[in-house]
C-alpha cells in the first residue's frame, strides 16, 4: 500500500514537513513606482516629516503599535529614487494584515499613494479589493522558506516575554 504525502502508516494524516516548519511570521515586500522625479522629492519630504515625529505622534508608529502583528517595517527608495518599498515582516495572514493596515492606516496608505505612477482608487478605505490587487501585484514575494529565529513567536508573545512595549 502506498502512502500519501503526509499520511503516516496507519491512515493517520499529518502535515507536509514544510507546513509544519513554516514560520508565523510573513513577509511583504511592496514596491510601487513613484509617479516623476517632482513626485519623488514630495514624497521624500513627506516621509522624512512623518518619521521625524515622536513615537506617540508619528501616524505609522502609532498604527503599527495599535495593529500589534508587525515585527518590522521600513520604506527604502529604489532604483535612482523610481520606486518606493514598503517591508515588512508580519505575524498571520496577508488577508487580516492588509484590512488591518486599511482600518488602522489607511491614511497613511493614501498619503503615499497619491505620488505613485499607477495608484489604485483612493481612499483605500472605500477601494478595498483594488488596494488588495494592487498590494497583491506589487509584493515581490521572497524566495522561500522565510527564516526566522522565533518561527512560532508573534509580535505580542515577544513583547510579553521581554517586557518591552512596541
Amino acid at each position: 500500500m502506498s502512502e500519501q504525502p503526509g499520511q503516516e502508516q496507519g491512515g493517520a494524516a499529518s502535515p507536509p514537513a514544510a507546513a509544519a516548519e513554516k514560520p508565523i511570521q510573513s513577509p511583504l515586500t511592496l514596491v510601487m513606482p513613484i509617479a516623476s522625479p517632482e513626485a519623488f522629492q514630495q514624497l521624500n519630504q513627506t516621509l522624512l516629516q512623518v518619521q521625524g515625529l515622536p513615537a506617540a505622534q508619528n501616524p505609522i508608529a502609532a498604527a503599527l503599535t495599535k495593529i500589534g502583528t508587525v515585527h518590522f517595517a521600513r520604506f527604502v527608495f529604489l532604483e535612482n529614487n523610481t520606486r518606493l518599498a514598503v517591508i515588512t515582516t508580519y505575524d498571520g495572514e496577508f488577508d487580516k494584515y492588509l484590512n488591518d493596515f486599511v482600518d488602522h492606516i489607511g491614511d497613511v496608505f493614501d498619503m503615499l499613494l497619491k505620488f505613485m505612477a499607477d495608484a489604485p482608487p483612493l481612499p483605500v478605505r472605500e477601494h478595498r479589493q483594488e488596494f488588495s490587487d494592487y498590494v497583491r501585484s506589487h509584493n515581490l514575494g521572497c524566495v522561500e522558506p522565510l527564516f526566522s529565529a522565533y518561527p512560532r513567536s508573534t509580535v505580542l508573545d515577544i513583547v510579553q516575554a521581554t517586557g518591552d512595549s512596541p
